[in-house]
Formats: structure tokens, sequence, C-alpha cells
């Protein structure tokens, strides 16, 4: 795998041994070539994950959203993907993202993880990352909207720091926010070294 990109956030390139367990994850920002790998992630996921992610019911993302989803700037639209290899092959078990909202000073986030990868500490240690890296970009606030039954994403948000309130306009819909606290240019936000660590 080539990292060459322009602009391309080498330093967030980390390799984790997740809590309890044996197996190593990737992480990584996402690359154009991995359309493929996105496609198959979101379809493995179950039809209840997809709905939560989403708030509609989608079975496959449309080519457009995979490309979209696939091919970021890394400064308006950062995505990261947690992967494992098995047999030689690349398999995507986690991503996490945002986007700038127009303001340059709000972004927008979403994180999904592959059943069998829950309660492992993924989801927090994505969405940390992704925190970290806001930070240090300038980002000012993080926003991002859930059902109110999506009880692991409202966990980890206010595990996260996020306010969490109900929506004034559509019933059963939760808001996210969290005000990020100015970070130094050049702060590590993990990774870039190679080391294993436990992740809680």
């Amino acid at each position: 795998m080539l990292y060459q990109i322009h602009r391309y956030p080498a330093d967030l390139i980390d390799v984790v041994r997740l809590a309890g367990g044996a197996q190593r994850v990737v992480i990584r920002p996402v690359l154009p070539q991995d359309e493929d790998l996105t496609s198959a992630f979101f379809g493995d996921l179950p039809a209840r994950a997809r709905y939560d992610r989403f708030m509609s019911p989608m079975h496959n993302l449309p080519p457009e959203l995979v490309k979209r989803f696939t091919n970021v700037d890394y400064a308006n639209h950062l995505a990261l993907v947690a992967e494992i290899f098995v047999d030689g092959r690349e398999i995507v078990v986690a991503e996490a993202r945002y986007a700038l909202k127009g303001d340059p000073s709000v972004a927008e986030f979403a994180v999904s993880v592959a059943d069998q990868w829950q309660g492992k500490g993924l989801a927090s240690l994505l969405l940390n990352k992704l925190l970290c890296h806001a930070a240090t970009a300038g980002i000012e606030r993080v926003v991002g909207e859930t059902l109110a039954t999506n009880a692991g994403m409202l966990h980890l948000a206010r595990k996260a720091g996020f306010t969490v309130t109900r929506s004034a306009d559509v019933r059963g819909l939760m808001l996210l926010d969290k005000v990020l606290a100015p970070e130094r240019a050049g702060t590590p936000c993990g990774g870039g070294d190679g080391r294993a660590f436990m992740a809680a």
C-alpha cells in the first residue's frame, strides 16, 4: 500500500492491538482505491446498523456515495478506516469521518463499527483521533445527529464529551455537539511510529 497522495496525513497511520484481542488492527486515512473495501464494509453491516448510520433503509451504498467516501481531501473531509488482514486480504472493520459543514469552524462526524468488533474500544479510538486532528486543523466544533434508539452512538458521544440534546424539529432525532479545545499545530494525534498498544 502506497501513501504518497498529496496532503495524505500519514501521521494518523497506527497499528493497535485492542483490549482482549491478539489480532493487529491497522488504522489509516482512507485512500481512493478503497472503494471496494468501503462497499464491502457497509454491505456487511446489519440492516439496523446501516439504518442508524444513514437514517434510511440502505442495503448498498450508491457508487457515487462510495466515491465521495473514499475520494477525500484530508482537509475539508477526513476519513479513517480500521482494517485487518486475513490471508493477505484487507478487510475494513470500522470507519470514521468528519466533513466541514460550510462553516470552516464546524465539522460533522460519523462512526461505524462492524458488529463483531463492537465493545473493543475501536469506536472511541477512531473518534478521539478525529477530534484531535480536527482541533489541530483549527476546527472549533464537531457536531452530529443520531436516532434516539441508537444507544451505542449516544454512549460513545457522551463518553467523548459531546452534549446530547433532543431535536426540536425532528421527533426521535438527537443532536450531538462538542466544542474543541484549541490544539497546537503539530500536536501528535497518535500513530506514525508503528507501535502497538492496547485500546481501552
